[in-house]
């Protein structure tokens, strides 16, 4: 069939437009000819640092209940519910995770939660080799755990710690441990988020975010930068209810695991720095009334008498928007970052005040136990008998993780079986008022149950609330 005058034209033109094009690539592009050539590989990176990652066994011991006859709701019926059903029996398991030896004399670091009540940790090398590891720190409020293996005429691979405040949102990064029981995989994927706090993992919360496949086992492996650096230990995955991995894991940043590290190997008990105020995340509704452009930073809501807060010039209304170049987003972040510091030391504070910023240099001290705890079991005839009781003071109540300045007495354990039970006290109540008498200290409460008598009026402070009883 003869081609129309048109078609011919734009067939000649393709012909012309594509032989100028094919010229143009021919001066950028050509065949490869090496095999760093045909591919970008993590091998490097892995080579380096997978040796120093460790798989964990431990041995838990968990409570179990077995089933009985009288389990079904069928037997209930006829039998009551005072029968005694089921038995708690105890049975050992394993517990699977990873870690990441950060010292060649074998210490190393991984979650708390892998090694939580365990009875034994074993700790296998990359080359298979196996040891007994003993744990010289645990610390539930970051999640982090710091063991120990001997070695002996050895020194093991390590990984360096990076700086995880370098990171930035689509930095490449490599997740390294042992998924499943399966032996040691690894997993490449970018950073999606930093400082993330709205995860309920732990008390001190400013997690790495990544894509990078975490899943059961991979607790407290590496993820580490393209240079081979520690810049976090793999925490969690966020999980659908009923569902697994959905590709959005969560590692503690290195700089808070450096500083567990440190504490651990130096000997000494973990202490944080005492914030010493109370505040609350900047919303919305009261970023425009603040004169913030944006919802951010600590409205100081309270601050301890006398503390370093107090001391600094912070007052109560004050906004915390950074600490150091580092921007605080709610009390978590503020809290992380202090809690990433060492005692002693001092951390400057950027405040918004009445729409003017200021400045406050913040002292890290230890909490005071100010009065001392004098932790005392309740005797006698009286509802108080039976529980545990101690003075409030910052110690306290930074080491319960409570987030009040309250003083006074607090309920810290209820023996069993004793009369406090029925009462309905419950441990974190701080006991206010006894039959209309302020109760500012263990010892004025055990004067006051040496005179008192029938009837009881009982007032206690549970979370913001008041709940008051009477007793006869």
């Amino acid at each position: 069939m003869a081609r129309s005058p048109v078609k011919y034209y734009f067939l000649i033109l393709s012909v012309m437009i594509g032989g100028i094009i094919s010229d143009s690539l021919a001066d950028t592009v050509s065949v490869p000819r090496s095999s760093k050539q045909i591919s970008i590989s993590f091998a490097p990176v892995v080579r380096e640092v997978a040796p120093a990652v460790v798989n964990i066994y431990a041995k838990v011991m968990r409570k179990h209940r077995t089933r009985s006859l009288f389990d079904d709701p069928f037997f209930r019926r006829f039998f009551g519910e005072g029968i005694p059903f089921g038995q708690n029996r105890k049975r050992l398991e394993k517990s699977l995770g990873s870690g990441v030896i950060v010292s060649n004399d074998g210490t190393i670091v991984t979650n708390y939660h892998v090694i939580k009540n365990a009875q034994e940790i074993k700790i296998i090398l990359s080359d298979r080799r196996e040891f007994d590891a003993k744990v010289i720190l645990k610390d539930s409020k970051t999640d982090l755990a710091v063991l120990r293996i001997k070695i002996e005429n050895e020194k093991l691979p390590t990984v360096s710690f990076g700086n995880a405040d370098a990171l930035q949102v689509g930095d490449l990064v490599i997740a390294i441990g042992n998924p499943f029981g399966v032996g040691q995989t690894v997993t490449s994927g970018i950073v999606s988020a930093l400082a993330r706090t709205n995860v309920g993992i732990s008390d001190f919360r400013s997690f790495i975010q990544t894509d990078a496949a975490i899943n059961p086992g991979n607790s407290g492996g590496a993820l580490v930068d393209l240079t081979g650096q520690l810049i976090g230990i793999n925490t969690a995955i966020f999980s659908r209810e009923g569902g697994g991995s959905v590709g959005i894991g969560f590692a503690v940043p290195s700089n808070m695991v450096r500083a567990v590290v440190e504490t651990a190997m130096s000997g000494k008990p973990l202490v944080r720095p005492w914030l010493s105020l109370i505040g609350t995340a900047v919303t919305a509704d009261m970023a425009e009334g603040l004169g913030l452009t944006r919802p951010t930073g600590v409205l100081v809501e309270f601050i301890y008498p006398k503390g370093p807060a107090e001391r600094a010039g912070i007052e109560q209304g004050d906004v915390i928007t950074h600490i150091e170049d580092y921007a605080v987003e709610d009390e978590f972040a503020l809290r992380f970052r202090l809690a990433a510091r060492p005692i002693g030391e001092s951390a400057e504070l950027r405040l918004l005040r009445r729409g003017r910023v200021k400045k406050a240099r913040f002292e890290l001290i230890a909490p005071p136990e100010i009065p001392p705890r004098n932790t005392t079991v309740v005797r006698g005839q009286n509802p108080f008998a039976g529980l545990k009781v101690v003075n409030l003071s910052p110690a306290v109540t930074e080491k319960l993780g409570m987030r009040t300045i309250s003083q006074g007495v607090m309920i810290s354990a209820i023996l069993r079986g004793s009369p406090a039970i029925q009462v309905g006290f419950l441990p974190g109540d701080i006991i206010l008022k006894v039959n209309g008498q302020p109760i500012k200290s263990v010892q004025d409460l055990g004067n006051f149950l040496n005179v008192a008598a029938s009837p009881w009026n009982i007032s206690i402070k549970r979370g913001k609330k008041i709940h008051r009883f009477r007793l006869r």
